[in-house]
């Protein structure tokens, strides 16, 4: 009985050592196995996915990028630089020559020129526009199609000069909300209703919209009451255009990606001037609007770091430009 006591510890240490070594070998070989997983996961996060990505700039170029004096390469390297897909680009004439088409073949991209000195470019095919040209058709691929809308508003009378007592195109002086609401609405409100009668259908058809443009007119989102109190703004003042816009179902996709207007003004207008200079008065009044889509970022492209997002200097234009980055599902034409 000793004897038989004597061996079977020796017996079963060496068995547990085996089986450890056998469990061992199990555990390694399944570890590596979801090691690879998540590893092929993490570099592929959308290898099951079909969502699309692209850039959408919005470019007032500045009497067809010569009136900052630099050459024309310099616009094209403006949106080379914002990596955009699609450009909704506005001044794009230089006399009666349309620059925007000379970008577009410098870019290799389609281009349709919309008339009133705007154009839209895009490295996706522009498949086709509603009946005044305010917006086309871009097909992204043989199952994803957006549509996108370009507009440049009257720049005169302007509010913001208006309310700051600025001399401005002979427009008058004024001081409250209220009046800068008429004023505008006298600027601009029969063209962003003239937009809007084919913008709302796009709006209804189902599928991503997109808008872009220099509307010569403040968002209502950053003349709130809160800028108001920070001393930024004369009164707070519920700008109609971008309401608008708003109404009719998109929404401002710089500020989606900035709530914050205090902290992130995102000012596009003007770098032509500093930002303390009594007779002018800096604001953000280019835009990239959308629906059906994600917004995944959004930034200021201009001359320097204190001001933009993404630099080039020198900066070609007297407006910064805006590029938001947007995802989308494709949808089925409706």
């Amino acid at each position: 009985m000793r004897s038989e006591s004597k061996s079977n510890p020796k017996f079963n240490l060496f068995q547990f050592f085996l089986d450890f070594y056998r469990l061992r070998q199990i555990m390694m070989k399944h570890a590596f196995t979801l090691l690879l997983t998540i590893s092929t996961l993490l570099i592929t996060p959308n290898a099951q996915s079909n969502e699309i990505q692209i850039r959408v700039m919005t470019f007032n170029i500045w009497v067809g990028g010569s009136q900052g004096g630099q050459p024309l390469e310099r616009t094209v390297e403006a949106i080379q630089v914002a990596r955009a897909d699609i450009v909704g680009m506005q001044e794009t004439h230089v006399g009666k020559v349309d620059q925007s088409q000379r970008i577009a073949e410098i870019l290799g991209w389609h281009h349709l020129q919309q008339g009133d000195r705007t154009a839209v470019l895009s490295r996706y095919p522009i498949v086709g526009s509603t009946p005044h040209k305010w917006g086309v058709t871009i097909e992204l691929s043989d199952k994803a199609k957006l549509h996108m809308f370009n507009v440049h508003f009257a720049a005169s009378p302007y509010q913001p000069y208006q309310l700051k007592n600025i001399p401005y195109g002979n427009a008058p002086f004024i001081q409250t909300s209220e009046q800068a609401v008429e004023w505008a609405n006298k600027a601009r409100g029969a063209q962003v209703g003239r937009m809007l009668t084919e913008l709302v259908p796009a709006i209804a058809s189902n599928q991503p919209v997109l808008l872009t443009g220099d509307f010569n007119e403040p968002s209502f989102q950053d003349w709130t009451e809160g800028v108001w109190k920070r001393d930024r703004i004369p009164v707070p003042v519920n700008f109609p255009a971008t309401s608008r816009v708003v109404a009719a179902g998109l929404f401002d996709t710089y500020r989606q990606a900035h709530p914050d207007p205090i902290t992130q003004p995102g000012h596009t207008w003007t770098n032509t001037s500093s930002s303390d200079d009594p007779n002018d008065f800096h604001d953000r009044i280019d835009f990239v609007f959308a629906c059906g889509v994600n917004v995944l970022s959004s930034q200021v492209v201009g001359e320097n770091k204190s001001q933009a997002d993404i630099v080039l200097s020198p900066w070609p234009s007297d407006h910064r430009a805006v590029i938001s980055t947007v995802s989308m599902l494709p949808r089925s034409s409706q």
